[in-house]
């Protein structure tokens, strides 16, 4: 074998492109669509894994980013910082 491997390694070639995002509707537990920016409320107490934090119901998420999957989203909250949410315990504020 003679020559550099470039872009052979796992299947990756330099030229292929990124799958394209779906246009899917991001919506909350009511129905409401949801995009980037939007304020949203927590339904539900929710525990957050690998802490002892508890994010309390009626608590205000704001300027939150859609992440390509129609069933969660990011945000930051005052206690816990790159937090993913599923649509289905928030409501749109």
């Amino acid at each position: 074998m003679t020559g550099p491997l470039v872009g052979a390694i796992g299947g990756y070639h330099p030229t292929d492109e990124r799958p394209a995002m779906t246009d899917a509707v991001v919506k909350d537990s009511n129905g409401t669509p949801l995009k980037d920016g939007d304020s949203v409320t927590l339904i539900k107490d929710l525990k957050v894994k690998g802490t002892s934090e508890t994010i309390k119901r009626g608590t205000l998420v704001k300027n939150i980013r859609l992440n390509g999957n129609p069933g969660e989203i990011e945000c930051n909250t005052k206690q816990v910082k790159g937090l993913v949410l599923k649509t289905e315990f928030l409501k749109k504020a």
